[in-house]
């Protein structure tokens, strides 16, 4: 098995572990970080097999059980740190919500231009699904991603104008 075929079947088995499911469509979570390796694949010419295991992975150490030093040990210290640059630190003792974005923020400033690639496909799949399904709550998701597109212009050209598109088109 490749590394791909591994990071997927450990995706889907971390999110399944734990019962999550997609907030509003009820589908197992594995398909969010999926449509994420698949935007990538799709649009990104120079994509890497590590960036698809971060991408596969990006969620795992946030909404499971699976820590970060299983994650390094079983694909590398690459996709380790990406995940790691990829995974938000703020905690609810932190503050609001403003307040938490701020400090994911400025955490994802500092990663990697293929970390961040794999965030604007996040934010790309993350977005249309919030705007499809919660227009209310779309308009304070997609202010927040607008904030967030500053620290990510080192990403994909193409994935940041697409979510650019979003952030600035879906909903005002």
């Amino acid at each position: 098995m490749s590394s791909v075929e591994i990071a997927m079947t450990f995706c889907i088995a971390a999110h399944a572990a734990v019962g999550q499911v997609r907030k509003y469509t009820g589908e197992p979570y594995s398909m969010h970080p999926m449509e994420v390796a698949r935007i990538i694949i799709e649009h990104v010419p120079d994509y890497t097999d590590e960036m698809i295991c971060a991408a596969l992975l990006h969620d795992v150490v946030e909404d499971t059980q699976v820590p970060l030093a299983v994650v390094r040990a079983m694909f590398g210290p690459t996709v380790g740190d990406m995940v790691e640059q990829l995974t938000d630190v703020s905690k609810a003792e932190d503050g609001n919500r403003a307040v938490r974005k701020a400090i994911d923020l400025q955490h994802t400033a500092q990663a990697c231009p293929a970390a961040k690639t794999v965030k604007l496909a996040d934010l790309i799949s993350n977005s249309s699904s919030i705007t499809a399904h919660d227009p209310e709550f779309a308009k304070v998701y997609l202010a927040e991603k607008r904030a967030l597109l500053e620290v990510l212009r080192e990403g994909d050209p193409t994935l940041y104008q697409m979510a650019y598109d979003i952030a600035y088109g879906a909903v005002q």
